[in-house]
């Protein structure tokens, strides 16, 4: 199994990097989220916002791994508790199928792209930074590991 996050935005804050490296190198190696940053479409063009979701579209389809397991973060997604999300991990890496986290782009992703995804699932009820929501992301997978393996991180 393979995990990865496909996260439209290149060129992150230093503290992005760091924060979401060190989560990662937390996690166990079938679990690390191999990163794949999609150049966002230049927003200094013009262009209406439906264009640029459709072609920022293209780039994220083209880079998810056939046959993976496809979980769109967004904020109209399903809320889950720690011990739930922990559940949820274990049942996903027991599919045996790559698992593809997907972060949009500023201006969201393509409703179809949405409305084909395996699940969706929001962090928060919260609007976050995209930047933010790839530390949170691998925070909370780290977090719902540790659960599953009953290490002292997480304390209900």
């Amino acid at each position: 199994m393979k995990s990865s996050l496909v996260a439209v935005g290149k060129r992150m804050p230093g503290w992005v990097d760091e924060g979401f490296k060190e989560y990662n190198k937390r996690l166990p190696k079938d679990l690390r989220l191999h990163l794949i940053e999609v150049t966002p479409v230049n927003r200094s063009k013009p262009g209406s916002e439906r264009n640029i979701i459709k072609e920022e579209d293209k780039r994220i389809r083209a880079v998810i791994p056939n046959g993976s397991l496809v979980i769109v973060l967004d904020d109209n997604g399903k809320h889950f508790t720690s011990l739930k999300l922990a559940r949820n991990l274990e049942d996903w890496r027991k599919s045996g199928r790559d698992i593809t986290f997907v972060i949009g782009g500023a201006d969201g992703l393509h409703d179809r792209f949405i409305q084909e995804a395996d699940l969706i699932w929001s962090l928060s009820g919260l609007t976050l930074p995209h930047t933010l929501v790839r530390i949170v992301l691998a925070e909370q997978i780290y977090r719902a590991w540790s659960i599953t393996q009953n290490h002292p991180y997480h304390r209900e």
